[in-house]
């Protein structure tokens, strides 16, 4: 028995030590990895005469920068050179820079974007379209191959020079589509019942919880939205592919889905062919791999933009203790829900953390202007309010506040942007559900099919105003809908003294509606078509910053240290997926039916009120 015990030990501290060693072995080829390929210089990345920069676009194109390089590295290990998230100001960086590069020939664009949460939206991609189409001003060439393209793909491909489609491919043209799902007869039938209180007659994002159809009101303003979004798609294809909207229309409404020589016929691919031949017509052109005679002179884009561009522009926040007396423009990414309270993930607006951090940039002397980049579709009225009131405290302070919206910009997304001296937004923005609501659910049926009852005793009228065990009576309702209208006129009065608009002007365009970037320019709503670089610009000409001033960005590119303890700690799980691809139609499915029950997690208002967009507006 003794000897048994003995071995078990043994074998025990065995396997410690051989995990410990385990341990060590992959934080040194980590280590490794960083100093190799992380952040460096420009000698870090040697790139050959005529060089193409390879971006492979297998990614969810975000506004904030990727969260982590962590998985980036693990992929790194295993062969996978590719990471599944991209900002967009790297990759516009990236390519003003390879556009001044002499050494660089072109761009070779591969892969399926991926869209999770707000990425990868069709705004964020006009502005890549644009940076795409000056690097090609430039005089260099841009590449793309395609083999499943999405809409989302072909409307950044279609600036290439030459298009590669592969022979067994498909092309979607569909054109756009909303499909929301409603659960206000499963709701009843399980027996949780919802009431709600809301301003505004567009504001639909309650109408999934108590009808099974969409409402004529909603279904008015998303066909008014998806026309103008699909308008701005025909006519970014039209621009730089030289077919008319008219019979691109044709094509979507008689086959919206055109195989290969189909394609190639209408003009919409310039060739078709495998990777093999892209590969040796690439060769041709750019010359042969110094190491691999066998394909074509390459850098990875990711690489390339971090030894060149990244560390160049980026100025890095002072730790305690120092100094740091660069002045500079910081860039502020609202990118998610908007939800309250300081603690947050990734994809998030907590109110208080983004509070917390406005604040240091409006006390920091260095900070010139702020530019604020707003991806979101709302949420928590109260933490919309305080981020609002520190922006107006910075604006009223004398640092100019500008205002980029992304693909999404609606409701508390547009609210905290009141607090600003100049609004930029795309065409295909989705922006404007200025409008308030709140739900409140009741589970009086659903307890009692199982013999669950409630009983209370109370010491006012309305000492039981938050219970779920019954519906609200009309009096409690009343009580709700007052904060709801407090708030909702409050919203209105931010919106009309930012856009020196008439309150009633704001109330005739407000309602919840949603509206187009495009749209809210003629509306008042908006001051100027651009995106995050022009923005950018702005800031520094009125902040009388020279046009390279450096940059300081939050939320940052958490170091490799930072990415290391959150996954020891288990705050993150970086050893998920990190293989892109592009979603099956089944898949797609699947994900829209559970999100938005998985969204209702961001509904923390201490008030139960929120500006939020409508429920489930997923444009595909």
């Amino acid at each position: 028995m003794k000897t048994f015990f003995s071995s078990c030990l043994g074998t025990i501290f065995g396997l410690v030590l051989f995990l410990l060693l385990a341990v060590v072995v992959v934080v040194g080829l980590i280590a490794a990895a960083v100093s190799a390929g992380g952040k460096g210089n420009a000698k870090d990345v040697a790139v050959q005469k005529g060089s193409y920069l390879v971006l492979n676009l297998s990614a969810n194109i975000t506004d904030a920068p990727p969260p982590s390089e962590f998985r980036r590295l693990l992929a790194k290990l295993g062969g996978d050179q590719d990471s599944n998230t991209l900002s967009t100001r790297q990759i516009l960086s990236g390519l003003k820079a390879a556009a001044a590069d002499e050494r660089v020939g072109g761009v070779f664009l591969t892969g399926n974007l991926q869209s999770e949460n707000y990425g990868s939206g069709f705004a964020a991609l006009r502005e890549l379209r644009q940076g795409l189409l000056d690097f090609r001003a430039a005089g260099k060439k841009v590449v793309a191959y395609m083999v499943v393209p999405s809409k989302r793909d072909y409307y950044l491909a279609s600036t290439a020079d030459t298009i590669y489609l592969n022979p067994y491919a498909e092309m979607d043209l569909s054109g756009l589509a909303s499909e929301p799902m409603f659960f206000g007869d499963a709701l009843k039938k399980y027996g949780i019942g919802i009431q709600v209180t809301r301003v505004g007659k567009y504001k639909s994002f309650v109408e999934p919880f108590i009808l099974n159809k969409m409402s004529d009101e909603s279904r008015e303003q998303i066909g008014k939205l998806l026309n103008d979004l699909w308008a701005e798609w025909r006519a970014g294809i039209e621009s730089t592919r030289k077919i008319p909207v008219a019979r691109l229309q044709e094509i979507s409404d008689a086959t919206p889905i055109l195989d290969a020589p189909a394609a190639l016929k209408e003009g919409l691919v310039t060739k078709l062919a495998y990777l093999p031949e892209v590969i040796e017509d690439l060769r041709t052109v750019a010359g042969s791999d110094a190491t691999n005679s066998r394909t074509f002179r390459q850098v990875d884009f990711r690489e390339y933009q971090s030894a060149n561009v990244r560390n160049k522009e980026m100025a890095r926040a002072p730790k305690a203790g120092e100094t740091d007396a660069r002045a500079r423009v910081a860039i502020v990414y609202a990118e998610g829900g908007i939800v309250d309270g300081g603690a947050t993930t990734d994809g998030q607006v907590a109110g208080d953390r983004y509070a917390r951090e406005l604040r240091k940039l409006r006390q920091d002397p260095n900070v010139k202007a702020i530019v604020l980049r707003v991806n979101s579709p709302g949420g928590s009225a109260l933490a919309s309010e305080i981020v609002l009131q520190e922006l107006e405290l910075a604006r009223t302070g004398g640092k100019p506040v500008i205002v980029s919206f992304g693909t999404v910009a609606a409701s508390g997304g547009y609210y905290i942007a009141c607090a600003s001296d100049r609004i930029f937004a795309e065409p295909n923005t989705i922006t404007g559900s200025i409008g308030v609501f709140g739900i409140l659910p009741n589970i009086k049926d659903f307890a009692n099919s199982w013999g669950i009852t409630f009983d209370a005793v109370n010491t006012s009228k309305f000492g039981n105003i938050a219970t779920l065990s019954r519906p609200k009576t009309p009096e409690e309702l009343a009580q709700v809908q007052q904060i709801v209208d407090r708030i909702y006129d409050k919203f209105v009065g931010h919106v009309a003294k930012a856009r020196n608009l008439p309150v009633d002007r704001v109330k005739e365009i407000a309602q919840g509606r949603v509206w187009s970037g495009a749209e809210a320019v003629k509306l008042g709503l908006v001051d100027e078509i651009g995106g995050l670089e022009r923005a950018l610009a702005f800031a520094r000409e009125k902040a009388k910053l020279p046009a390279d001033s450096a940059l300081t960005e939050f939320p940052s590119e958490k170091d490799f240290q930072q990415s290391l303890v959150e996954a020891l700690t288990g705050k993150t799980n970086p050893f998920g997926s990190i293989i892109s691809r592009p979603m099956s139609p089944t898949e797609r499915a699947l994900r829209a039916a559970v999100a938005p029950l998985d969204e209702l997690r961001e509904y923390n208002d201490p008030l139960g009120a929120y500006a939020r967009l409508p429920f489930a507006l997923d444009v595909r």
